[in-house]
């Protein structure tokens, strides 16, 4: 017989009995015939049993269906039971393919709430949309591995996160020649990890915005430069490798997006990965990473010492190195971690810095919140 679709969904064991009816067979009948208990056929004519894929089988060999038959029938039947009464499902779903949500409401930046108007409306505000449909408000060039593809949803909820910290800072006007001198003043720091609780000060003084805010899990972030208005830049770091080496040489790399006032067209330079050089960087992606890596090591004086000593590099040789040009050694040796593509070189000197810098900053995550 053919397959028959009900226009209304009713329970399985109406079709059941129909077919009992027109063979004029008991369920008795019909239980010796599938070798099962007689219970069984009550109950499935009574919907107090649904059809599993063993019964349906007996039911299809016995009155010359298909299988697939009973069990759609009892398919349509259990998710006509179902009743929702809106979207929320989809609504949900949308969110959080978008945002990460779970993240976000984890780390504080919203609040979860039962109520998916008011869960949906903490996402609009912190985003500045009016709708799950609109369009982000920050444009963003990210220097990744993969520098065609886009931004994540991780990376994106971050920025924003740095961006709403820094807006809230007060501090002078941004000034290109005071970030100049802020860059000499830097540089007399980098000798001594206490001397990072001195950095925010410093560039606040010279206008620009610098907050942390650790990363979220996956993001891969490093940092980034973004421009609140035309003369307000902001820098901001995840210190997502607690080293004194990365911290200035990432530092110092999104200085250099400032005072060539990369982003400053609206795109935000997210950098991933800062220091890696992939075949088709940007230039000033290049710039960055050569004014990273002069600030930490003179890249003239870091030759010099390469072809006197290669390929001896003993640790007594680093660290009069260091004491010569007047640099933590912690910098040198990240310098030649990357020369010499050996990330365990001397790790010992590459001292953490994080807890030194962070209660003198704006700060997101490690156990800290900023309002």
């Amino acid at each position: 017989m053919n397959a028959r679709m009900p226009a209304e969904v009713f329970p399985p064991g109406d079709f059941l009995r129909e077919e009992l009816e027109e063979r004029g067979w008991s369920q008795q009948e019909l239980a010796d015939i599938l070798d099962r208990p007689a219970r069984l056929i009550s109950e499935l004519i009574s919907g107090k049993r649904a059809i599993t894929p063993e019964t349906a089988r007996g039911l299809a060999d016995a009155f010359g269906t298909s299988a697939e038959y009973w069990m759609g029938l009892e398919s349509q039947y259990q998710l006509s039971r179902v009743r929702t009464p809106n979207d929320n499902v989809a609504r949900k779903a949308k969110l959080y393919s978008r945002f990460p949500v779970r993240e976000m409401i984890r780390r504080g930046w919203v609040r979860f709430s039962e109520n998916l108007d008011v869960l949906e409306q903490q996402f609009y505000e912190f985003f500045c949309i009016n709708s799950i449909e609109d369009e982000l408000g920050i444009t963003h060039y990210a220097k990744k591995t993969d520098t065609h593809s886009e931004a994540t949803p991780l990376q994106i909820a971050w920025l924003y996160r740095v961006r709403a910290l820094a807006a809230q800072q007060r501090i002078p006007k941004y000034s290109r020649e005071k970030l100049l001198l802020a860059v000499e003043k830097l540089k007399a720091m980098i000798l001594a990890p206490e001397e990072v609780r001195h950095v925010s000060r410093t560039l606040s003084e010279a206008g620009v915005r610098l907050v942390f805010v650790e990363a979220l899990p996956g993001s891969k972030l490093d940092g980034a430069c973004l421009w609140l208005d035309e003369d307000k830049p902001v820098i901001g770091m995840t210190l997502r490798f607690d080293r004194i080496d990365n911290f200035w040489f990432v530092l110092r790399h999104e200085i250099e997006h400032v005072l060539q006032e990369d982003g400053k067209n609206g795109e935000p330079v997210i950098d991933i990965e800062v220091g890696e050089e992939p075949e088709d960087i940007s230039q000033s992606e290049m710039n960055a990473n050569i004014a990273g890596a002069n600030f930490c090591v003179p890249a003239d004086q870091l030759e010099n010492f390469i072809a006197r000593v290669s390929p001896y590099f003993s640790e007594q040789k680093v660290l009069l190195f260091a004491q010569r040009i007047n640099v933590h050694p912690g910098l040198v040796v990240g310098q030649l971690q990357r020369r010499l593509k050996r990330h365990d070189f001397l790790r010992k000197h590459q001292v953490k810095v994080r807890a030194l810098i962070l209660p003198y900053a704006d700060v997101d995550g490690w156990g800290s919140f900023s309002e």
